[in-house]
């Protein structure tokens, strides 16, 4: 079922849907903003995602595990301390690991179905359920609870929301995702940033209104997909909602 998900041309949305939703966790965003290339390359960390997602989805399974195990190796190094709530952190958190996973395959799952992917619940609870080896495979503990349907899946983001807010590093994160730097021929290419503007703008509008409030985005009109959750609440796949007009504005 993972082929056939991130096989979907929405991946593009879902990847900078779960960009944005994890830079909600103040810890999480801490460690990208004091460990990462994101400011200097910030397509370059794109590319790495991607590249690691379809590994780690289409590769043997000796090349899943050696993508798993360099992201393993790199969280062994990675530490610090959120400026915003002090605490410390290390990317090595079952708490963290599970936390960015959820938001990965929520986006993923999210933007496919909002696109119009034909997906049972049945299937998207398969799709959870082999996306769960993938979170052991990088670091979480197998006792360790991962969701595998979508009831658990939607039920641990509203149990997270309270350790979520827009620290700046987040605002930053978001800017960056609306306005990304562009160089050499994109420079030249002028429809390029305004069609970039849209895909985030999609992106943003499959956010969940709670997310979107966070940030301090407007909302945007909310469509209930035929047998699926309550209409506009935002608790996970099962939800729809539309794209915006246009991209969020950013002071």
């Amino acid at each position: 079922m993972s082929w056939t998900v991130h096989a979907d041309p929405a991946m593009v949305l879902g990847g900078l849907r779960a960009l944005l939703l994890q830079a909600l966790h103040p810890l999480a965003m801490a460690a990208v903003a004091q460990h990462s290339a994101f400011r200097e390359d910030p397509w370059g960390r794109l590319y790495r995602t991607a590249h690691f997602v379809g590994a780690v989805t289409y590769g043997t399974g000796g090349e899943v595990r050696e993508a798993a195990h360099r992201v393993r190796l790199i969280h062994e190094h990675v530490r610090g301390t959120d400026p915003e709530t002090g605490r410390s952190y290390r990317a090595d958190d079952p708490e963290l690991l599970t936390w960015v996973h959820c938001a990965e395959v929520d986006s993923f799952l999210t933007a496919a179905r909002r696109s119009g992917l034909a997906l049972s619940d049945a299937e998207a609870d398969r799709y959870l359920g082999e996306q769960a080896t993938v979170a052991h495979l990088v670091g979480v503990p197998r006792e360790f609870p991962v969701p595998t349907t979508v009831r658990e899946l939607d039920a641990y983001m509203v149990a997270v929301r309270p350790l979520l807010r827009v620290t700046p590093a987040a605002r930053e994160a978001l800017r960056f995702a609306v306005l990304p730097p562009l160089h050499g021929w994109a420079q030249l290419a002028g429809p390029l940033r305004p069609a970039w503007a849209g895909l985030v703008g999609c992106a943003v509008g499959m956010l969940p209104p709670w997310a979107r409030r966070l940030y301090g985005l407007p909302g945007c009109p909310a469509a209930r997909l035929p047998g699926h959750g309550p209409p506009g609440d935002g608790s996970g796949p099962a939800a729809a909602a539309g794209c915006p007009a246009r991209a969020p504005v950013l002071a």
